[in-house]
This record gives C-alpha cells, structure tokens and sequence, in this order.
C-alpha cells in the first residue's frame, strides 16, 4: 500500500486547519448577531404575585429595574415590591432611608409605601450570594409567589439560579422578567459598555450551566 507523502500530509493538515479557522469565524458571526438571545430567558409574567423582587444592579441598570417592579405595581400585577439593598453605602450611610426618599420623590407616597426592602451583607457579591439573602426575607413576608425584576441580558442566569436556590420551597412560584436596560445596546458588540457586559454575562452564564454560583 502508497504511504502518504509529507506533501500530502501537509495539504491534510491545511485542509483541517481551514476548516477549523472557517467554523471559528462562523461561530464568531453567529454570536455577534444572535448572542445576546442567549442570555435572554423571561418567563411570562403571571396575572398576579405577591412580590415583584427587584435585584441590585449598577445605578442605571438600578432605576430601569425599580421602575419596571412599580409598573407591576401599578398594573395591579405585583401587591408589592421588594427591594434588594445593601446594607449600607462605602460611607457607612444606611442605604433604605435614602431609597426610600428617592422613591417618594420618583413615584409617590402611595407606591412607596408597597416597596419594602431586603439588605443585604458585604458578602452578597453575586446572583448567587443574594438569592441566598433574599430568600429569608420573602419567606418573612409569606410570599408563595414572586417575579425577578432584572435586566434582560441578566434573565438566563438569574432564572437558573433562583429555580435551583429554592428547589427545596416547592411553594414557591418563581417567574422571571426582563427590562430594557441603557447598558446594554444592540448591536452589543459596537459599543464598549455593552461588549463588556455581554462577553461577562456570557462567561457567568456558562459558570453557572456547569455548576458553578
């Protein structure tokens, strides 16, 4: 039997390596347009909860969250608001009086008043760590049914993580939605802000599909 040349072989290996390099480029294409679904994954609101939770993000990504919860509020989906909080700023100021000032001066006294809040610690550093902090505080309250309020690009992880955070509440109905947030323009990849923020919640989203919180 011919033994193949080291012409040959080369040319093989071209043929493997172009073939790698053109499915790279094809999985590249594919995410720069249709990436950002991957992220996305809001549940259909319910008719009615007891809590719309609203989760703590940047400060611009904060206000979209707050006022997507007030209009569950207002559309009588939501019977109240739940606000994740730390429990006080760099400067040692507790943070739930000055929320609460600036939802008065945002929203009102009357819807104010529906918005409760949940601190949490310095160690709440992730999805995981404030689920893990809320939960206390919507079992206080008797919850059985509550929607995550966060950005769309942040639906995916947060809906698996708080599913799999309160298996062991089989009471507990828990559905997802998402709100458009400024810090996360289409195309993602044209702008700086929005490339950081999907590249890291993509790599989170993976952590988290394989186990990790």
């Amino acid at each position: 039997m011919p033994q193949p040349t080291r012409h040959g072989s080369s040319q093989a290996l071209l043929r493997l390596l172009g073939w790698l390099l053109a499915s790279a480029i094809l999985v590249a294409v594919c995410l720069l347009l249709w990436g950002q679904h991957l992220l996305l994954a809001t549940s259909p609101v319910p008719q009615h909860v007891d809590a719309a939770v609203v989760l703590q993000g940047s400060i611009t990504a904060e206000k979209v969250r707050i006022a997507g919860a007030i209009n569950l509020l207002q559309q009588g989906i939501a019977d109240r608001v739940l606000l994740s909080v730390p429990r006080e700023s760099y400067w040692g100021e507790s943070i739930p009086p000055v929320a609460r000032a600036y939802l008065v001066r945002a929203y009102g006294e009357a819807l104010a008043a529906r918005v409760d809040f949940c601190e949490t610690g310095e160690d709440a550093n992730s999805t995981a760590q404030e689920v893990q902090a809320l939960s206390p505080c919507i079992q206080a309250h008797h919850w059985r049914s509550v929607v995550i309020v966060t950005s769309t690009y942040h639906t995916r992880r947060a809906g698996i993580l708080w599913r799999k955070l309160t298996a062991s509440d089989p009471n507990l109905r828990i559905s997802v939605t998402g709100v458009e947030d400024p810090e996360f323009q289409q195309p993602w990849w044209r702008h700086r802000q929005s490339a950081k923020t999907g590249l890291m919640e993509g790599m989170k989203l993976v952590w988290t599909i394989l186990g990790g919180r």
